[in-house]
C-alpha cells in the first residue's frame, strides 16, 4: 500500500512508518505540522526513506489509504482532505467532537471510512465478549468499566472505555446510562447504570477491565496492551481490508466478521 500518515511525528505515526515499511508498504505522504522538513524515516528511527514531513494535507492525493492518528482538532480537516482526494480513511483519533463525528459520517457517503477508538483486534474481541456476557447474565449483574493509561494521555475516560460501556448499555436494553466517575454522596447505585473510571500513571500502554458484578459472584473481562505495536498492526490490517470497499462507515465487525 501507498500510505499517507497524518500525525507522522507522534508515537503511533512513527510506529506506523516503522511497521508499515517492514510489511512492504511505502510511505507516500507524511503529515505533521511539528516536524516539517524532517525525513520521516529518520524520525521513525529506521533511516532515510526520502520522504519529507509536510504540513500540507493535499499530499494525501494519489495515495492508497490515509491513516490518521493526529489530534481531535485536526480531524475535520483530515477528513475533508481525504474526501476531496477520494482516498479511503482509517482514523484512530479519540476524543472527537460532534463536528468531527459528523464529518466522518458525511465523508462516508463518498469514500470508505473506518474509525475505532482502539485499533487492537483483541479489544474488538473483548467488546464482543462483553456484549455476550451482559446479555446472558441479565440485569442482576452491575457493569463497571475501569481503564488505566500512561500519565501523558490527554483525554479521560478513554474512547475504548466509553465504547465498552456503550456496548454494555446496548446489550442490557433497559435504558441504562453511562456514569463517568463518582464522588461525594451519590447514594445507592442505580441498577440502570454503567460506571466508567479512569486511572492515570507511569507508562501504561492501555488496560481495560469490564467488571460484571452480581450477588455472590462476579466476572472480570480484561485486555492489557503491553506494546503500542498491537494498535499499529490493527490499523494496517484495517487499511488493507478497506481497499476496494464501497463508500461507507466501517468497523472491525464489518471487516473481520
Amino acid at each position: 500500500m501507498r500510505l499517507a500518515i497524518v500525525g507522522a511525528g507522534g508515537k503511533m505515526g512513527r510506529a506506523l512508518v516503522r511497521l508499515g515499511t517492514q510489511a512492504g508498504d511505502s510511505i507516500a505522504a507524511a503529515i505533521d505540522a511539528s516536524f516539517v522538513g524532517v525525513d520521516v524515516g529518520e524520525l521513525a528511527g529506521i533511516g532515510s526513506l526520502g520522504v519529507r514531513v509536510t504540513s500540507d494535507l493535499e499530499a494525501i492525493a494519489g495515495t492508497d489509504v490515509v491513516l490518521d492518528f493526529s489530534t481531535p482538532l485536526a480531524t475535520v480537516s483530515v477528513v475533508s482532505a481525504a474526501r476531496r482526494a477520494r482516498v479511503p480513511l482509517v482514523c484512530g483519533t479519540t476524543g472527537l467532537s460532534d463536528e468531527a463525528k459528523r464529518a466522518l459520517d458525511d465523508a462516508s457517503v463518498e469514500v470508505p471510512v473506518f474509525w475505532e477508538p482502539n485499533m487492537s483486534v483483541g479489544v474488538f474481541v473483548l467488546g464482543e465478549l462483553v456484549t455476550q456476557a451482559v446479555r446472558k447474565l441479565g440485569l442482576g449483574f452491575d457493569v463497571e468499566v475501569v481503564e488505566t493509561h500512561h500519565r501523558l494521555k490527554a483525554d479521560a475516560p478513554s474512547g475504548t472505555a466509553l465504547r465498552l460501556a456503550e456496548l454494555a448499555v446496548a446489550a442490557r436494553d433497559d435504558g441504562a446510562r453511562v456514569t463517568c466517575g463518582r464522588e461525594g454522596r451519590p447514594g445507592p447505585r442505580p441498577q440502570a447504570e454503567v460506571g466508567v473510571f479512569a486511572v492515570r500513571g507511569g507508562d501504561v500502554v492501555g488496560d481495560h477491565t469490564v467488571h460484571l458484578v452480581g450477588l455472590g459472584e462476579r466476572l472480570e473481562l480484561t485486555h492489557r496492551a503491553t506494546n503500542r505495536d498491537v494498535f499499529v498492526h490493527g490499523a494496517l490490517r484495517a487499511a488493507r481490508a478497506l481497499l476496494g470497499k464501497a463508500a461507507g462507515r466501517y468497523r472491525f465487525a464489518d471487516l473481520l466478521g
